[in-house]
């Protein structure tokens, strides 16, 4: 692939970027002082993009900017512009949505591949609060609440259906980072791919044995293809711990660049994934069995009361809704049946949803484990037989989750068998 920049493109730098946004800053947005005297900082530590933080004497602001190619990976793995674009317009639509859980976007430049966008703090990345081994009360509201209202509301039950397509049309051109997801989570970790990192040789047999898991292999490709062919909602695209930041009071989710429209339940799943992998590498992380016993039950809490705030704000938007054509009001909530009829739809639909989010989940933790882009939760724990016994209890849950989902009625039973593991 090669990757053709916009006529005038210019990587920024620390150096070029005040003057650049004195043309492009929108009037309302007054950082304050002259340009040169700017505090401006580069510190993306992603894979994929440059992010700046740009501080006047009044406004802080963060920018960020595609290059083409990934980061993470070099100019040998080209990859087009065109993210900047799905990221501005991801939290724009999120934002409309799920109001102050996702930041502020100010302005997009096309030419550039750049946006501008609210700067968080004293926000943190999450993952990284996870392996401290700090406690956020709001945390689990806020996602199940943000993750209803996206999903809800960006799909044929709660969107009017000509609003829906027109999303539906902008955003199905990320297929490059469609691919990468295509790529890096349902097909690479179950066999020999280049790219697959794992703790070796420590987890050598156990993925070999993945490998040969006919089971395995036949859910990750089904579920490949309900990704590539279900526009069910707009989806955040890359919903981990490493996407969100927060603090006592707040939680921010941010980086949308691989949104798109697909199956509700790769978001949902992706998220209690990581949750797991926090849960299962508490003890290299933690001084003690009482404070990894602690912790742990926390974040199995999380998990629980996630799902439990996201489903009861899912139904109350459902059950509420004056737009949405699929399961139409005037049969559902306005006809014979009424309220039955509503109550038997939607425990369908989630009973449906559950059993694809433990599959996501399943497939999220195989990916980081075995394949390319691995996560601090295992990567930061220097003992490697340590890591890798701590792998291998997660890569057994998360073989149960994907083939055999409907063995659990609620995520109580899936707590229960995590702890068995």
């Amino acid at each position: 692939m090669t990757v053709v920049a916009p006529e005038g493109y210019k990587i920024q730098t620390v150096e070029t970027l005040p003057s650049y946004l004195v043309t492009k800053l929108p009037p309302e947005l007054e950082l304050g002082g002259a340009p040169e005297s700017w505090e401006v900082k580069e510190v993306g530590d992603g894979n994929l993009n440059l992010v700046f933080i740009v501080s006047g004497s009044r406004k802080t602001i963060v920018v960020k900017q595609a290059v083409p190619y990934v980061r993470a990976a070099g100019e040998g793995w080209p990859l087009p512009l065109t993210r900047a674009f799905f990221e501005f317009h991801g939290l724009v639509e999120e934002r409309r949505f799920a109001g102050s859980t996702v930041p502020e976007a100010y302005f997009y430049d096309d030419q550039m591949a750049l946006f501008a966008m609210e700067f968080l703090s004293p926000h943190v990345i999450l993952r990284k609060e996870l392996i401290a081994g700090k406690k956020f009360p709001n945390l689990a509201k806020d996602i199940g609440s943000f993750l209803a209202h996206t999903l809800f509301n960006t799909s044929d039950l709660g969107m009017d259906p000509a609003e829906k397509k027109e999303l539906v049309q902008r955003f199905c051109v990320n297929s490059d980072l469609c691919r990468i997801t295509e790529d890096l989570i349902f097909t690479e970790p179950f066999f020999d791919a280049p790219r697959n990192n794992w703790t070796t040789p420590q987890l050598d047999d156990t993925i070999k044995a993945i490998w040969n898991d006919a089971e395995i292999i036949q859910v990750a490709m089904k579920y490949k293809l309900k990704f590539m062919s279900e526009a069910q909602a707009l989806l955040h695209g890359d919903l981990h711990s490493g996407s969100i930041m927060v603090t006592e009071a707040e939680t921010k989710v941010i980086d949308p660049e691989f949104g798109f429209y697909g199956p509700m339940a790769f978001d949902i799943g992706n998220y209690i994934g990581n949750l797991f992998f926090a849960y299962y590498a508490q003890p290299g992380h933690r001084a003690s069995e009482a404070e990894v016993e602690d912790y742990q039950a926390w974040l199995l809490g999380q998990v629980t009361e996630t799902w439990q705030v996201f489903e009861a704000t899912f139904r109350k938007l459902w059950t509420e809704k004056q737009v949405g054509e699929a399961y139409p009001r005037i049969l559902y909530q306005d006809g014979t049946h009424g309220e039955a009829l509503l109550n038997a739809a939607q425990d369908d639909f989630f009973r449906s949803l559950f059993i694809d989010t433990l599959a996501n989940a399943g497939l999220e933790m195989h990916r980081r484990i075995i394949g390319f882009a691995g996560v601090a939760d295992f990567k930061d724990i220097e003992d490697a037989d340590l890591r890798a016994g701590l792998e291998k209890r997660a890569l057994k849950l998360a073989r149960q989750l994907m083939v055999a989902p409907e063995s659990f009625s609620g995520f109580a039973d899936v707590n229960a068998y995590a702890k068995q593991c």
